[in-house]
């Protein structure tokens, strides 16, 4: 008698299996030393200027310009204000937004996979109890002397 299913799986499966959800981590070169001591580097940096510490510092840093922008003038506290203070100290708070969407991001991705897993799990429960029918299908007909073709 022939079988009424074939499963197939999918090719994407395996790789997925073996890889996992993608992260923003896996995104960095690490191909020969130089990439890697670069993207170390820039990490470091990245996570040293991006975080509140560094804003606070930028901060304090720029109120050292701030007397004497008060004593030059209206145009010179916006100077100061838009050259100083907004570009140093909101380049650090940006980054920390970045970060935190990123580590978001990355627990999406990780959910995302996870239900993906529960959704092909299931499928292949599916996939399980319809053979066990195909099974029991194939018993009935053979009794029946029916032919069952795919």
């Amino acid at each position: 008698m022939s079988t009424l299913h074939v499963h197939v799986v999918h090719p994407h499966i395996e790789h997925r299996n073996a890889h996992g959800p993608v992260k923003v981590a896996d995104q960095h070169p690490t191909g020969n030393a130089v990439a890697r001591f670069n993207t170390r580097l820039a990490l470091f940096i990245t996570k040293v200027v991006g975080s509140m510490w560094c804003a606070y510092a930028f901060a304090l840093f720029d109120l050292i310009s701030l007397p004497a922008a008060i004593r030059a003038g209206t145009a010179a506290i916006i100077s100061w204000i838009a050259q100083t203070f907004l570009q140093l100290v909101l380049l650090s708070v940006i980054m920390v937004g970045q970060n935190v969407q990123a580590d978001a991001a990355d627990k999406r991705s990780e959910a995302t996979f996870k239900d993906a897993e529960a959704l092909l799990h299931g499928q292949e429960q599916i996939a399980a109890h319809l053979a066990a029918q195909d099974s029991v299908l194939r018993q009935v007909a053979a009794k029946f002397d029916i032919q069952i073709e795919c």
